[in-house]
């Protein structure tokens, strides 16, 4: 057995160390493989939404797997690909062997990440999930502001051959031990769920708030919705120092972009403290919201280094909502009975659209300019609150057809 809280702070350290390995440190190593391999900006981002797209297309059988052989299982063999992805990639010797590597890394990502990481949560106890979620991100969300900085000043005394190898004996030392730990306190033969927690003896599983009538529709609205705010969101974080770099902003790119970390910590916390006060769809909303208005700041007030604190402040904001609606809001609207397959579908859809994110912008910077490609990102974050708006209706007929149209 396993109190949450215990599994909170695991998971937490590893979420801090997956994000800040496999994902947060490719931009500041990326000119430097490009270099390397006499590849383009363009390339090297092509490249990783090609990773990216991967990661997206293994994700459904990731959550289906992850149902049936359970998360720690998952994550613990997440850990030990990863480790030998990020060492693969390290002793590339040519493009090839890069982008196979960027690949293998993305899929672990895939594995070892949030995803597996809420399902977790929810095996463990899906009364207390939604809270439990939103405490792993308040955690989680310190991942950037040490991995850009951290990646920063490695890839200052070594190059990015050595950063990857320290970084895989992260994954192989830290993570995969933890995650083999949570496995066997969380494996228990032919115990209940309400064995594993007492507190869910009474209720092993959450029933949604949406009928089975309204459900594909309101699954399609929450995919459009997450698959557009994921696309914003990874366009600014891949690019976020590239981006600022170019708006004048290149001394203090880094500095800037640092304050994007606690940004997200301060709305998680904020969320955290006020849970029960919005719904998560009201939540989804704000998150999405907050992604035109980050963007307006930006080109209004650029090359201004307050404007550009604003900006970074906001995102943050949004990303930091964000990143707790993808797993609250599935199980708010459809329960917790097949979650992992369900987050597991939902992902894939992101990952697939993100995908196209880190490359689509470096070419609509190169062909059109900055402003011009982030007026086109603003536009893209309202449909994503259109479409979460537009899931409300769907609740008010399930609340009309009465408790009897629960699932």
């Amino acid at each position: 057995m396993i109190r949450p809280v215990s599994a909170v702070l695991a998971l937490g350290l590893t979420q801090i160390i997956g994000y800040g390995t496999l994902y947060y440190s490719f931009s500041v190593l990326a000119p430097g493989m490009g270099r390397e391999f006499a590849l383009s900006t363009e390339w090297m981002f092509a490249a990783f939404s090609v990773s990216l797209l991967a990661s997206g297309l293994c994700a459904p059988w990731i959550g289906a797997w992850i149902d049936r052989a359970g998360a720690g299982r998952v994550m613990t063999v997440g850990s030990l690909v990863a480790g030998l992805a990020l060492g693969a990639s390290a002793l590339a010797v040519n493009s090839v062997m890069l982008v196979l590597g960027l690949i293998a890394i993305q899929i672990a990502s895939a594995l070892v990440q949030y995803t597996s990481s809420f399902t977790l949560l929810v095996q463990i106890n899906p009364v207390r999930a939604q809270r439990t979620i939103t405490q792993l991100t308040l955690i989680a969300g310190f991942s950037s502001t040490l991995f850009w900085p951290f990646t920063t000043a490695l890839g200052e005394r070594m190059d990015w051959h050595h950063v990857y190898m320290v970084y895989a004996a992260l994954h192989l030392v830290i993570c995969l031990p933890i995650h083999a730990w949570l496995t066997v306190r969380t494996r228990q033969r032919g115990a209940s769920s309400a064995e594993l927690d007492p507190a869910i003896a009474t209720s092993p599983s959450v029933a949604g708030v949406v009928g089975d009538a309204q459900r594909p529709r309101a699954f399609g609205l929450m995919l459009i919705g997450f698959a557009i705010q994921s696309f914003v969101t990874s366009t600014f974080l891949v690019h976020m120092l590239p981006m600022l770099s170019g708006l004048g902003l290149a001394q203090a790119s880094v500095l800037v972009a640092s304050v994007f970390g606690p940004a997200q910590v301060l709305s998680r916390f904020t969320n955290m403290m006020f849970a029960g006060r919005l719904s998560q769809r009201s939540l989804a909303i704000i998150a999405s919201l907050f992604l035109p208005l980050a963007t307006g700041i930006l080109l209004m007030t650029a090359p201004s280094l307050a404007g550009a604190f604003a900006f970074a402040i906001v995102f943050g904001l949004s990303s930091g909502l964000a990143s707790i609606v993808q797993g609250t809001l599935p199980l708010e609207l459809f329960g917790s009975d097949g979650y992992g397959k369900r987050l597991g579908r939902l992902t894939s859809v992101r990952l697939v659209v993100s995908s196209a994110a880190p490359f689509a912008f470096a070419l609509m910077t190169e062909r059109l300019g900055i402003p011009e490609a982030l007026s086109i990102i603003a536009g893209l974050g309202t449909v994503a609150v259109i479409a979460f708006l537009a899931i409300g209706p769907l609740l008010a007929t399930r609340r009309d057809n009465g408790p009897g149209a629960q699932t």
